[in-house]
Protein backbone atom coordinates (compact mmCIF):
# COMPACT_ATOMS: atom_id res chain seq x y z
CA UNK A 1 0.00 0.00 0.00
CA UNK A 2 1.35 3.41 -1.11
CA UNK A 3 1.72 6.31 1.42
CA UNK A 4 -0.82 8.51 -0.28
CA UNK A 5 -3.41 5.74 0.30
CA UNK A 6 -2.50 5.85 3.97
CA UNK A 7 -3.28 8.87 5.04
CA UNK A 8 -6.59 10.79 5.58
CA UNK A 9 -8.31 13.01 2.87
CA UNK A 10 -8.60 16.82 5.18
CA UNK A 11 -7.56 19.71 4.58
CA UNK A 12 -4.30 21.10 4.60
CA UNK A 13 -4.59 23.74 7.79
CA UNK A 14 -3.19 24.47 11.29
CA UNK A 15 -6.27 23.31 12.98
CA UNK A 16 -6.09 19.71 11.14
CA UNK A 17 -2.88 19.27 12.19
CA UNK A 18 -3.90 19.86 16.16
CA UNK A 19 -6.42 17.31 15.43
CA UNK A 20 -4.87 14.96 14.18
CA UNK A 21 -1.73 15.17 16.06
CA UNK A 22 -4.65 14.64 19.15
CA UNK A 23 -6.11 11.68 17.50
CA UNK A 24 -2.74 10.36 17.06
CA UNK A 25 -1.59 10.79 20.98
CA UNK A 26 -5.09 9.00 21.77
CA UNK A 27 -4.27 6.42 19.65
CA UNK A 28 -0.95 5.36 20.91
CA UNK A 29 -2.70 5.60 24.40
CA UNK A 30 -4.65 3.45 23.11
CA UNK A 31 -2.51 1.27 21.90
CA UNK A 32 -0.31 0.81 24.64
CA UNK A 33 -3.31 0.13 27.14
CA UNK A 34 -4.53 -2.45 24.46
CA UNK A 35 -1.17 -4.24 24.30
CA UNK A 36 -1.20 -4.01 28.34
CA UNK A 37 -4.28 -5.73 28.37
CA UNK A 38 -3.65 -8.04 25.67
CA UNK A 39 -0.35 -9.12 27.70
CA UNK A 40 -2.37 -9.61 30.79
CA UNK A 41 -5.36 -11.76 29.44
CA UNK A 42 -2.43 -13.67 27.95
CA UNK A 43 -0.45 -14.53 31.10
CA UNK A 44 -4.08 -15.28 32.41
CA UNK A 45 -5.00 -17.64 29.58
CA UNK A 46 -1.62 -19.71 30.20
CA UNK A 47 -2.04 -20.00 33.91
CA UNK A 48 -6.14 -21.34 32.90
CA UNK A 49 -4.48 -23.98 30.31
CA UNK A 50 -1.95 -25.35 32.60
CA UNK A 51 -4.72 -25.86 35.66
CA UNK A 52 -7.32 -27.70 33.01
CA UNK A 53 -3.96 -30.22 31.79
CA UNK A 54 -3.69 -30.66 35.32
CA UNK A 55 -7.89 -30.99 35.95
CA UNK A 56 -8.08 -33.47 33.00
CA UNK A 57 -5.25 -35.45 34.56
CA UNK A 58 -6.86 -35.67 38.09
CA UNK A 59 -10.12 -36.40 35.87
CA UNK A 60 -9.22 -39.49 34.74
CA UNK A 61 -7.85 -41.14 37.82
CA UNK A 62 -11.33 -39.92 39.96
CA UNK A 63 -13.43 -40.91 37.42
CA UNK A 64 -11.92 -44.53 37.32
CA UNK A 65 -12.33 -44.69 41.15
CA UNK A 66 -16.35 -43.62 40.95
CA UNK A 67 -16.61 -46.28 37.86
CA UNK A 68 -14.67 -49.21 39.84
CA UNK A 69 -16.90 -47.62 43.60
CA UNK A 70 -20.26 -48.09 41.21
CA UNK A 71 -18.78 -51.63 40.20
CA UNK A 72 -18.36 -52.57 44.06
CA UNK A 73 -21.79 -51.19 44.90
CA UNK A 74 -23.39 -53.14 42.62
CA UNK A 75 -22.21 -55.96 43.50
CA UNK A 76 -22.30 -55.63 47.14
CA UNK A 77 -26.01 -54.32 46.87
CA UNK A 78 -27.10 -55.91 43.99
CA UNK A 79 -28.32 -54.63 40.51
CA UNK A 80 -31.53 -52.84 41.97
CA UNK A 81 -29.64 -50.57 44.05
CA UNK A 82 -29.96 -47.73 41.43
CA UNK A 83 -34.04 -47.83 42.08
CA UNK A 84 -33.88 -47.61 45.63
CA UNK A 85 -31.20 -44.68 45.53
CA UNK A 86 -34.21 -43.15 43.85
CA UNK A 87 -36.78 -43.72 45.90
CA UNK A 88 -34.76 -42.51 48.90
CA UNK A 89 -33.35 -39.22 47.35
CA UNK A 90 -35.88 -36.26 47.23
CA UNK A 91 -33.33 -33.01 46.16
CA UNK A 92 -29.79 -32.77 45.03
CA UNK A 93 -27.31 -32.22 48.23
CA UNK A 94 -24.68 -30.93 45.74
CA UNK A 95 -25.77 -27.60 43.84
CA UNK A 96 -23.98 -25.39 41.03
CA UNK A 97 -23.74 -21.94 40.84
CA UNK A 98 -22.32 -19.32 38.93
CA UNK A 99 -20.35 -15.79 39.17
CA UNK A 100 -18.20 -13.52 37.04
CA UNK A 101 -14.70 -12.60 37.93
CA UNK A 102 -13.25 -9.25 36.21
CA UNK A 103 -9.87 -9.47 34.61
CA UNK A 104 -8.46 -6.64 32.26
CA UNK A 105 -12.12 -5.51 31.88
CA UNK A 106 -13.14 -9.29 30.79
CA UNK A 107 -15.99 -10.39 32.54
CA UNK A 108 -14.78 -14.75 32.68
CA UNK A 109 -18.09 -17.12 33.79
CA UNK A 110 -16.94 -19.04 37.29
CA UNK A 111 -18.97 -22.08 38.39
CA UNK A 112 -18.55 -22.77 42.16
CA UNK A 113 -20.75 -26.18 43.48
CA UNK A 114 -22.02 -25.72 47.16
CA UNK A 115 -23.86 -27.74 49.77
CA UNK A 116 -26.98 -27.00 50.46
CA UNK A 117 -28.07 -27.78 53.90
CA UNK A 118 -26.63 -31.10 55.72
CA UNK A 119 -26.32 -33.86 53.90
CA UNK A 120 -28.43 -36.45 55.32
CA UNK A 121 -28.03 -40.25 55.51
CA UNK A 122 -30.71 -41.81 53.51
CA UNK A 123 -28.95 -45.09 52.55
CA UNK A 124 -28.63 -46.14 56.33
CA UNK A 125 -31.71 -48.27 56.19
CA UNK A 126 -30.46 -50.32 53.19
CA UNK A 127 -30.23 -54.46 54.05
CA UNK A 128 -26.91 -54.30 52.66
CA UNK A 129 -24.17 -52.23 50.47
CA UNK A 130 -25.10 -49.20 52.50
CA UNK A 131 -21.33 -48.54 52.82
CA UNK A 132 -20.59 -49.83 49.95
CA UNK A 133 -23.07 -46.89 48.29
CA UNK A 134 -21.58 -44.73 50.46
CA UNK A 135 -18.77 -45.06 49.01
CA UNK A 136 -19.73 -44.53 45.70
CA UNK A 137 -21.56 -41.83 46.81
CA UNK A 138 -18.23 -40.04 47.53
CA UNK A 139 -16.46 -40.67 44.65
CA UNK A 140 -18.75 -39.67 42.36
CA UNK A 141 -19.31 -36.14 44.45
CA UNK A 142 -15.66 -35.86 44.14
CA UNK A 143 -15.90 -36.37 40.07
CA UNK A 144 -18.59 -33.66 40.00
CA UNK A 145 -16.71 -30.95 41.85
CA UNK A 146 -13.87 -31.73 39.28
CA UNK A 147 -16.47 -31.70 36.41
CA UNK A 148 -17.55 -28.59 37.66
CA UNK A 149 -14.01 -26.95 38.00
CA UNK A 150 -13.00 -28.44 34.74
CA UNK A 151 -16.89 -27.00 33.29
CA UNK A 152 -15.32 -23.07 34.73
CA UNK A 153 -11.66 -23.30 33.55
CA UNK A 154 -12.82 -24.74 30.22
CA UNK A 155 -15.71 -21.36 29.79
CA UNK A 156 -13.44 -19.17 30.95
CA UNK A 157 -10.85 -20.29 28.39
CA UNK A 158 -12.79 -20.77 25.21
CA UNK A 159 -13.96 -16.61 26.80
CA UNK A 160 -10.72 -15.80 27.06
CA UNK A 161 -9.62 -16.90 23.57
CA UNK A 162 -11.95 -14.84 21.93
CA UNK A 163 -11.38 -11.58 24.29
CA UNK A 164 -7.77 -12.31 23.42
CA UNK A 165 -8.30 -12.54 19.54
CA UNK A 166 -10.14 -9.58 19.86
CA UNK A 167 -7.32 -7.40 21.29
CA UNK A 168 -4.91 -8.63 19.37
CA UNK A 169 -6.93 -7.09 16.38
CA UNK A 170 -7.31 -3.44 17.41
CA UNK A 171 -3.96 -3.89 18.69
CA UNK A 172 -2.87 -5.02 15.05
CA UNK A 173 -5.17 -2.51 13.62
CA UNK A 174 -3.82 0.55 15.25
CA UNK A 175 -0.24 -0.13 15.15
CA UNK A 176 -0.43 -1.50 11.25
CA UNK A 177 -3.21 0.85 9.86
CA UNK A 178 -4.61 3.78 12.56
CA UNK A 179 -1.02 4.74 13.61
CA UNK A 180 1.14 5.24 10.06
CA UNK A 181 -2.46 7.10 8.43
CA UNK A 182 -1.88 9.60 11.36
CA UNK A 183 1.50 9.90 10.75
CA UNK A 184 1.49 9.90 7.12
CA UNK A 185 -1.28 12.52 7.03
CA UNK A 186 0.97 14.53 10.12
CA UNK A 187 3.57 14.50 7.34
CA UNK A 188 1.63 15.03 4.76
CA UNK A 189 0.20 18.88 6.57
CA UNK A 190 3.22 19.70 7.56
CA UNK A 191 4.80 18.91 4.13
CA UNK A 192 1.86 21.55 2.66
CA UNK A 193 2.16 24.31 5.28
CA UNK A 194 5.58 24.81 4.96
CA UNK A 195 4.86 24.92 0.52
CA UNK A 196 2.09 27.34 1.50
CA UNK A 197 5.11 29.52 3.83
CA UNK A 198 7.06 29.46 1.28
CA UNK A 199 5.09 30.62 -1.57
CA UNK A 200 3.88 33.30 1.14
CA UNK A 201 7.40 34.57 1.46
CA UNK A 202 8.09 34.73 -2.36
CA UNK A 203 4.68 36.57 -2.51
CA UNK A 204 5.71 38.79 0.03
CA UNK A 205 9.12 39.92 -1.74
CA UNK A 206 7.38 40.06 -5.21
CA UNK A 207 4.90 42.60 -3.07
CA UNK A 208 8.04 44.18 -1.71
CA UNK A 209 10.15 44.65 -4.64
CA UNK A 210 6.88 45.76 -6.66
CA UNK A 211 6.37 48.27 -4.05
CA UNK A 212 10.33 49.28 -4.24
CA UNK A 213 9.73 50.13 -7.86
CA UNK A 214 6.96 51.82 -7.60
CA UNK A 215 8.33 54.35 -5.11
CA UNK A 216 11.21 54.66 -6.80
CA UNK A 217 9.20 55.88 -10.24
CA UNK A 218 7.69 58.37 -7.93
CA UNK A 219 10.33 60.30 -6.61
CA UNK A 220 11.62 60.14 -10.22
CA UNK A 221 8.15 61.46 -11.26
CA UNK A 222 8.12 64.06 -8.28
CA UNK A 223 11.70 64.75 -8.78
CA UNK A 224 11.15 65.82 -13.17
CA UNK A 225 8.29 67.48 -12.19
CA UNK A 226 9.76 69.99 -10.09
CA UNK A 227 12.32 70.29 -12.19
CA UNK A 228 9.87 70.77 -14.79
CA UNK A 229 8.73 73.74 -12.81
CA UNK A 230 12.11 75.50 -11.97
CA UNK A 231 12.86 75.29 -15.53
CA UNK A 232 9.48 77.08 -16.57
CA UNK A 233 10.06 79.44 -14.05
CA UNK A 234 13.62 80.36 -15.21
CA UNK A 235 12.38 80.75 -18.59
CA UNK A 236 9.21 82.89 -17.64
CA UNK A 237 11.94 85.33 -15.60
CA UNK A 238 14.77 85.12 -18.74
CA UNK A 239 12.60 85.50 -21.19
CA UNK A 240 14.20 82.38 -23.25
CA UNK A 241 12.57 79.32 -24.09
CA UNK A 242 12.12 75.99 -22.11
CA UNK A 243 15.31 74.18 -23.62
CA UNK A 244 17.46 77.04 -23.40
CA UNK A 245 16.13 77.45 -19.57
CA UNK A 246 17.01 73.82 -18.77
CA UNK A 247 20.43 73.93 -20.63
CA UNK A 248 21.37 76.97 -18.38
CA UNK A 249 20.28 75.01 -15.31
CA UNK A 250 22.77 71.56 -16.30
CA UNK A 251 25.72 74.40 -17.16
CA UNK A 252 25.25 75.73 -13.56
CA UNK A 253 24.85 72.68 -11.71
CA UNK A 254 27.65 71.36 -13.18
CA UNK A 255 29.85 74.78 -12.12
CA UNK A 256 28.47 74.31 -9.06
CA UNK A 257 30.01 71.04 -8.21
CA UNK A 258 33.60 71.81 -10.19
CA UNK A 259 33.78 74.41 -7.82
CA UNK A 260 32.54 72.69 -4.96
Amino acid sequence: MSGQSQRLNVVPTVTVLGVVKARLVGATRGHALLKKKSDALTMQFRQILKKIVSTKESMGTIMKSSSFALTEAKYVAGENVKHVVLENVHSASLKVRSRTENVAGVKLPKFEYFTEGETKNDLTGLARGGQQVQACRGAYVKAIEVLVELASLQTSFLTLDDAIKTTNRRVNALENVVKPRLENTISYIKGELDELEREDFFRLKKIQGYKKREMERQVAAAKHFAEEQVVGKVSMQKGISMNAAHNLLTTTAKDEDIIF
